[in-house]
């Protein structure tokens, strides 16, 4: 039975109220040809002409497994093992509440345990919450909390960082005072940019945002960076929006960062669409009490058996309003769990073979476009992904060679159209890459671009 709260008397008692006699005159300002128009919609159809009609939309598209794929700029496609996908589809784990309440399950607390000691170690910080969307969520997050610790507005966001998180954190903060200074991205010149962040540090910066590796794959050590924060009492926030980078060069935490946010997604879930994916937020433990969203904690129970509990939970549900440092409330609870196992999957040695695979194959491929005449690669130092720079519009090239079934990477202008970079193209490398879809790549840019 539908549940109407409100009966006719209700209704009328409410327009005289406000001045009106029937409902449709609260709709008189609205043109009379939009108002309930007529919609030319087909009639219905049988469960098995809708899915004849769902393949062929879906044909439409070009799956990243059926072509050489260079697609990253922030989404990477990893290879995930069908083991990850098995267990997360077990019964304990799709039916256990979501973690809003002390009778949580305790199967669930343990692998967020166990997700954020794996973050931490990643980093190189002293804790990591379960709490974010995504890379870009959290970084505006991180923004925020740095205003708390510090109690100064001015964030400086340099030019390695990803146009799309700039927009986040712009539109998070667009009701504020802070004060968001957004560096230019120069591709052929990482050093300016770690030297543009250096020098715009001030009394009044309450943080500083680096991506390493950079929107254009450039890696840094960012110990300068973080000398120059520290020194004028701001935070480093560095940004990771490739996470298998991490198992290969050196943590954010080992080069002075305060607070680490990135994206997860490259391990454990797949390119979906695009979501729903993964943020990872880590910081010191000076700075725990400010940290968003929730900590899960291990203890023993009254009995000394082991036991995991939510221990620091900042949000509004929980505290007062006024005081919650956060209203962000939990991540998506699978994407982390598949992270968990993945990771473990693994272990420390698999990662980081699974890193130096990545690196080489994108070293091949480096390696390959330095023979392709008019195409230079701009970077002295990559993971998995690097920028090149070419005689053609990258973005013409990139259509141009999707029709000779090739998907060749991001050109920048789709990141960021203002920025003047239209001849920049952003390809990546992962393990799922061969020694053919290089060759392909290759021999179509070869043809492409005379």
């Amino acid at each position: 039975m539908r549940y109407l709260p409100l009966t006719t008397t209700d209704r009328q008692e409410m327009l005289a109220k406000i001045g009106v006699r029937h409902i449709d005159e609260l709709f008189k300002d609205v043109p009379a040809d939009c108002l309930n128009p007529d919609i030319d919609l087909p009639r219905h159809k049988t469960e098995l002409e809708v899915e004849r009609h769902m393949a062929r939309l879906a044909a439409k598209n070009v799956a990243a497994g059926s072509v050489p794929f260079f697609v990253g700029a922030g989404a990477y496609r990893h290879h995930v093992p069908a083991t990850v996908d098995h267990i997360i589809q077990r019964g304990e784990f799709l039916t256990a509440y979501t973690p809003y309440q002390p009778e949580i399950a305790q199967g669930t607390l343990q692998y967020i345990f166990e997700f954020q000691t794996q973050v931490a170690e990643l980093t190189g910080m002293d804790v990591a919450n379960a709490s974010m969307y995504d890379g870009s969520t959290a970084t505006a997050e991180a923004v925020m909390m740095a205003r708390r610790v510090t109690r100064r507005k001015k964030a400086v966001l340099a030019g390695s960082v990803h146009p799309h998180y700039r927009a986040v954190v712009e539109t998070t903060t667009q009701y504020t005072d802070d004060e968001i200074v957004v560096q230019k991205t120069l591709p052929e010149s990482p050093e300016a940019e770690l030297k543009a962040a250096i020098d715009a540090i001030d009394e009044t910066t309450s943080c500083v945002v680096f991506q390493n590796p950079g929107v254009c794959g450039h890696v840094l050590d960012l110990t300068p960076l973080a000398e120059a924060a520290h020194a004028n009492k701001a935070l480093l926030i560095v940004v990771v929006n490739e996470v298998f980078s991490l198992g290969l060069i050196e943590s954010p935490g080992a080069m002075g960062a305060d607070i680490v946010v990135g994206e997860a997604q490259s391990i454990g879930n797949g390119l979906n669409f695009g979501g729903p994916y993964l943020g990872i937020f880590a910081t010191n433990q000076k700075y725990v009490r400010q940290m968003p969203g929730r900590l899960c904690g291990q203890t023993v129970d009254a009995e000394g058996k082991r036991g995991f509990v939510l221990t620091l939970s900042t949000r509004e549900q929980h505290i007062r309003r006024e005081k919650a440092t956060s209203n962000i409330c939990t991540n998506s609870g699978l994407c982390s769990l598949a992270f968990t196992i993945h990771m473990t999957l693994m272990g420390e040695k698999g990662l980081r073979a699974l890193a130096k695979l990545n690196h080489k194959t994108a070293c091949d491929l480096r390696d390959a476009l330095n023979g392709v005449a008019g195409v230079e690669v701009v970077n002295q130092t990559f993971f998995n992904e690097f920028t090149v720079k070419l005689p053609v519009n990258a973005a013409g090239l990139v259509e141009a060679l999707a029709e000779k079934g090739i998907l060749a990477g991001v050109p920048f202008s789709r990141l960021d159209p203002t920025a003047g970079l239209e001849n920049y193209l952003m390809l990546a490398v992962t393990e799922t890459v061969t020694p053919d879809d290089i060759a392909a790549l290759v021999a179509a840019l070869e043809e492409t671009v005379k």
